[in-house]
This record gives C-alpha cells, structure tokens and sequence, in this order.
C-alpha cells in the first residue's frame, strides 16, 4: 500500500493501467474506491496509467482534525507530492467535485504539471460550505440521507465506504468557505473540460460560466444528471475522459 509524506501528512495513492499517466481525484468522503466501483478504471486503465490518489480526510490517508490542514493549496500539494515519488514531470488530471477544486488550485500554483485538466462538478468561484456543514454536524448517517434522497439506492458496499469516514474529518475539510479563485481562469492555457449534470443546483451553472472564461477548453452538460448522480454515472463521463485525453498524444510527447 503506497504512501507518501508531504510535511507529516501522509497520502495513500494506487497506480493502475498502462499508458499516459492520469490523476483521478475523488470527492468529497469518498476514497479510491469510487473509480473502482463506478466503472472509471475498468474503462481507462487500457489507456493510461491511472494514478488514484486519497485526499487528506479520506481512506487510507491521513486525517487530521485540524481545519488548517485542509486548506486547499496544501491539498493540491498532495497531490504534487505523489507525482514527485513517482517521478512524473507532468500528468493529465481528472477531479469531480472537491476533486475539481483541487486541480484549480493546481492550475494555479503548479500549471506546468499538467498537460490537460478534465474536471467536474465545481468551480473556482466563491463557495460557501454551509450546506456541507449543516449536514455533517448531524454526522455520516444523515449525509448518507442527503446523497441516496439524489442519487437513489447505494450498493451496501458504497454505503458502508460512506458511513466509514471520520465525521471529524470531514467537518475540518469543510469548516472554511472556498474562496474565489476565478483569476485562475484566463492563466490556463492547457486544454481543460468541465462538466456537471443539467440538474446540478448548487454547481452547473457557475460550471459553464467558468468553462466560458477558458481560452482553451469547453464544458460538457450531463442531461438529467443531479450532483451525485453524475459522479456514479462512469459510463457516461469515462467516455468524455478517453478521446479528449488521446487527442494530446502528440502534444505530450513534445513535452
């Protein structure tokens, strides 16, 4: 089981598949396991060498209680890190949610990592976490309420993942607002997809607004897709993933 230690903190990542290296970043409780479950690896590992990492707060990694730990340049770095251990100079990334905000915040200290960005379900606007903390102060069972009340039934195996976060944890990851980072918009010159469901009500349209700031990139609506159903839906964002992604072969071995 790798690790790596970025100032103390240590990060669980798992490398699968054969190809361009791929960062899969999950959301917010979930873990690795996501990818697997939902259908991600089976349909990119063919491809790419797909580099799964655990957000602080999440599966294997650490998870301090400390809201400071989770403020989002240290989480980017985490991700940087593990690049380092594997020695990858740079990569293509693939974040839904929490998993997005994160490669903003590498888009914005470290752009020269990534080749091109694939991102879902969030933006680099200002975001308030009310609704996150509302709901974990009533701990992980009344999350779990919130998620299948959007997405219908979870397999047992997917709420036993959920259910088995650390709620102090998750209470860190949210306890500060997101600011607004949108600056990051005009900087980024690498090829970068957003997407999220039509029926997203906290993120689609501040989604397709940031994706209009680009000078290099589009946005992909999921018709009649809310916000966790788009992440369960593998078959559907996978195959948006694998041809934007194998169009930059050329690029990427120029770099």
């Amino acid at each position: 089981m790798p690790f790596v230690s970025n100032d103390g903190v240590r990060i669980h990542y798992e490398v699968e598949g054969k190809g361009s290296p791929l960062v899969l970043q999950h959301g917010l409780s979930d873990s690795m396991e996501s990818w697997y479950e939902f259908g991600y690896v089976e349909q990119l590992k063919n491809d790419y060498q797909l580099i799964m990492i655990e957000a602080r707060g999440h599966g294997e990694s650490d998870k301090p209680h400390d809201t400071a730990a989770y403020d989002l340049k240290l989480m980017a770095s985490d991700v940087l890190a593990v690049l380092d251990s594997l020695d990858l100079a740079r990569v293509c990334y693939c974040g839904y949610s929490l998993g997005c905000r994160i490669g903003f915040e590498i888009a914005r200290h470290a752009p020269e990592r990534i080749h091109a960005f694939m991102m879902g379900g969030h933006h680099p606007y200002f975001s308030s976490t009310e609704f996150y903390r509302n709901i974990f102060k009533d701990g992980l069972d009344a999350w779990l309420k919130v998620i299948e009340a959007s997405a219908g039934p979870l397999t047992p195996s997917t709420r036993d993942r959920l259910l088995s976060n650390d709620v102090e944890a998750l209470r860190a990851v949210v306890a500060n607002d997101r600011p607004d980072i949108s600056s990051v918009l005009p900087t980024i010159t690498r090829r970068c997809r957003l997407f999220a469901g039509s029926e997203d009500v906290l993120y689609f349209e501040k989604v397709r607004r940031a994706a209009s700031g680009l000078s290099n990139g589009d946005f992909v609506p999921l018709s009649g897709l809310n916000h966790f159903q788009t992440y369960l839906r593998g078959d559907l964002v996978a195959p948006l993933l694998t041809p934007y992604i194998l169009q930059l072969k050329g690029d990427m071995k120029q770099n």
